[in-house]
């Protein structure tokens, strides 16, 4: 196994449908510009709230991918 840089940043990804919801659609948007994208952290959870209910839900996560070797 050869050594490896990584690369992390940060997204954003919402649904109205819920949190696994909102994971996937960062992640899966994420990997159409982001190639070897390797492993995420959710670091934090929020939400949208209009008159009482959850409006949409938001999932701050850090993603890491690998730096390609040329």
């Amino acid at each position: 196994m050869s050594d490896h840089v990584y690369k992390i940043v940060e997204i954003v990804g919402t649904s109205k449908l819920g949190v696994d919801d909102a994971i996937r659609n960062a992640i899966e948007t994420s990997a159409k510009s982001i190639r070897h994208i390797s492993w995420f952290e959710v670091t934090k959870t929020t939400g949208h709230v209009v008159d009482g209910k959850v409006e949409h839900f938001q999932v701050t996560l850090k993603i890491g991918f690998r730096i390609e070797d040329e």
